[in-house]
């Protein structure tokens, strides 16, 4: 068994109780808002999630960090929550919470989420109209934009949706000429 499926099997009860809880105090938004700037901070922060991840760090000393870091940003049972993971030692799995628990949330919205890999980062007017294109392709009234900004594309864009990829980017098009050349 793979490690990625490993963790998903382990992170998808997680973020089943994290989803029914939502629903039934009616907070999927406040949660989804609350648990995306985890993610963002653990994102940004590898000295945190080394930390978080050390088994050299105690328990106690976990849970008082994640208490100043998220005191006044998250609600109570998410605090609670996220220490239940750091008594099972779970909390190496955060991340994939997180991300299983937002792909629950988008797909209860109908939301379908639409990752971005551009060169340099797209202004507002070229971000709507990105949108609305792909809300054409796709049928969807929501779309969930995900942008990272990737240098090595030297130009354009990578747009997937699902399993499909559309790559629009200068690094693409010089492998489709190259490919094309030395086949002939």
């Amino acid at each position: 068994m793979s490690n990625q499926n490993f963790e998903e099997k382990v992170a998808i009860p997680y973020a089943e109780a994290l989803i029914t809880n939502a629903q039934s105090l009616g907070l999927l938004t406040e949660y989804k808002n609350e648990l995306s700037s985890i993610l963002s901070i653990l994102s940004k922060s590898k000295d945190l999630e080394s930390f978080l991840l050390s088994p050299l760090n105690s328990n106690f000393l976990k849970k008082e960090v994640l208490k100043e870091l998220f005191k006044d940003q998250v609600q109570y049972f998410i605090m609670n929550f996220l220490f239940v993971l750091v008594e099972r030692r779970r909390i190496s799995f955060l991340k994939t919470i997180i991300k299983k628990y937002l792909a629950i949330n988008y797909s209860l919205e109908s939301t379908i989420i639409v990752e971005l890999f551009s060169a340099v980062d797209l202004d507002e007017d070229q971000r709507f109209n990105l949108v609305d294109k792909i809300k054409f392709l796709t049928g969807s009234s929501q779309i969930k934009l995900l942008s990272k900004q990737d240098s090595s594309l030297i130009g354009g864009f990578i747009i997937k949706v699902g399993s499909k990829v559309i790559d629009m980017s200068l690094v693409g098009k010089l492998k489709k000429m190259y490919s094309y050349l030395n086949s002939n």
